[in-house]
């Protein structure tokens, strides 16, 4: 049989139901980060906003709460990036992107062997063991956080104290880290593809970091469903993930700095077009710009000035457009206020 064919509508709602982005849940936070694949989040705000924006109810407290009792985890993850993610997912992601990170590191950092690095990891983690912490400035770049596994401790990297920048053993802070690489790379598949499916190698590859050739036995192995994208390209996804009516209303919502809808590998979902891409992501703002969401679509940036959530739309709103983004705005400004 032919494989059936999705439109970029059809795969923008898909993407708006599973990041969460139609409708807001009652879930506990660990159980939202694992919905998401977790979230991109260098800088602190972000993990606030980006839950706010899918978690009925959610206060600024309720994340900080769960970075202290370490049920929701910061590290340096896929496409070496701070991430928040929970932390039953921790060890799995880590163990999945450890190979290639090395690699990587190795590739840039030339002149040096894994062996030397390795040996450089187990002094670090003897400085570290017994519930020691390192500021991100004594770890310099010279690598050897690549070869232990290190998370970033509150009260570092929350609202209050943005910079993220206190580390610890991860084995010490999460437990232990002895995942099966190959089990470990098809769980984060497997997550991806929940949160942002269906897509394509290449965009899987592309947010995971593990390299095609490795992912190509990685999705033949895995039971998955396959569909086609209006150009014929292969598109893969679990089994049972939502696939909504291409027709369902999307409510406006609000995203922070280099949310990962937005990415490359979330392209296909034309949830950011090509023609504003420039808008949001340029040289001038690195971090780019927080946006918000009309019929699942950025229609504009925004941020936050004098107490206040100030609008900077693509094109001219709907009357009725404008006073949803404005209540909705005026919630987010309430979260800033708390």
């Amino acid at each position: 049989m032919s494989e059936r064919v999705l439109s970029e509508r059809e795969l923008n709602r898909a993407l708006l139901a599973r990041q969460l982005l139609l409708e807001r849940v009652r879930l506990p936070i660990p159980r939202v980060l694992e919905r998401l694949c977790g979230i991109q989040n260098q800088y602190a705000p972000n993990g606030y906003i980006r839950l706010w924006s899918c978690v009925e109810g959610f206060e600024r407290d309720d994340l900080t709460r769960a970075l202290v009792r370490r049920s929701a985890i910061q590290a340096t993850l896929m496409r070496e990036t701070i991430h928040l993610v929970s932390r039953r997912d921790y060890p799995l992601f880590a163990a999945a992107i450890r190979t290639s990170q090395r690699e990587w590191w190795l590739r840039v950092h030339k002149g040096h062997t894994a062996r030397e690095m390795a040996a450089a990891g187990r002094k670090l983690r003897t400085r570290l063991r017994g519930g020691g912490t390192i500021a991100g400035k004594e770890l310099g770049t010279h690598g050897a956080d690549h070869w232990v596994n290190l998370v970033r401790v509150p009260p570092s990297g929350t609202w209050e104290r943005r910079r993220a920048d206190t580390y610890a053993l991860a084995e010490e802070w999460v437990g232990p880290l002895d995942a099966d690489e190959g089990e470990a790379q098809e769980h984060l598949v497997g997550r991806y593809l929940r949160a942002f499916g269906p897509a394509s190698r290449d965009d899987v590859t592309k947010f995971t970091g593990i390299p095609r050739t490795r992912m190509n036995d990685l999705l033949a192995r895995m039971t998955l469903r396959r569909f086609r994208d209006e150009q014929g390209g292969a598109l893969y996804d679990v089994p049972r993930a939502p696939l909504p009516d291409p027709d369902t209303p999307a409510p406006v919502r609000f995203l922070p700095t280099w949310d990962a809808t937005l990415l490359a590998h979330a392209r296909r979902t034309g949830i950011l077009s090509d023609e504003h891409r420039d808008f949001v992501f340029n040289v001038k703002m690195p971090p780019s710009y927080p946006t918000f969401l009309v019929d699942g679509r950025v229609a504009g940036t925004w941020k936050h000035v004098d107490g206040r959530i100030e609008l900077t739309p693509f094109a001219r709103l709907a009357r009725a457009t404008r006073r949803e983004l404005e209540e909705e705005a005026e919630r987010l400004a309430a979260l800033h206020r708390d």
